[in-house]
C-alpha cells in the first residue's frame, strides 16, 4: 500500500522524538495540532497502538467534518448506530461504498 499526500484534509503526522522512537498525532489542513485528539493518543504514547488509533480516529474526525458535526455533538449511541452501517455497506467512514481509504500497514479491516 503507497503513501498518498494528504491536502485540505485532517491528517495522521508521524513524530520522530530525539531517543528514536515515534508517535502519532492528528492534525488539520493548515498544520496546527487537532487539540482532543492529541490529548487522547498521548494517553497512548509508547503503547504499540497509538499509530493505528490515530488512524481511525482520523477517519471518525473527517466523517464528523464531512456531517458537520461538533465532536461534542455525537454520542457513543450514534456511534453503535452509524458504524455497523458502514461495515455492513462497505463504506468507508470518509467516504462512500467503493471509496478506499489508507489505513496504516498493520491495521486489518
Amino acid at each position: 500500500m503507497g503513501r498518498r499526500l494528504v491536502i485540505n484534509d485532517l491528517r495522521v503526522q508521524s513524530i520522530s522524538h530525539h531517543d528514536g522512537h515515534r508517535s502519532f498525532t492528528i492534525v488539520w489542513p493548515e498544520g496546527t495540532v487537532h487539540e482532543p485528539a492529541d490529548r487522547f493518543l498521548r494517553r497512548h504514547e509508547r503503547s504499540g497502538t497509538q499509530r493505528t488509533y490515530a488512524y481511525l480516529l482520523v477517519d471518525h474526525l473527517r466523517w464528523l467534518e464531512r456531517e458537520a458535526l461538533a465532536l461534542e455533538a455525537v454520542s457513543l449511541r450514534d456511534l453503535a448506530t452509524t458504524w455497523p452501517r458502514w461495515v455492513r455497506s462497505g463504506a468507508a467512514p470518509t467516504g462512500s461504498p467503493g471509496e478506499p481509504t489508507d489505513p496504516p500497514s498493520t491495521l486489518t479491516r
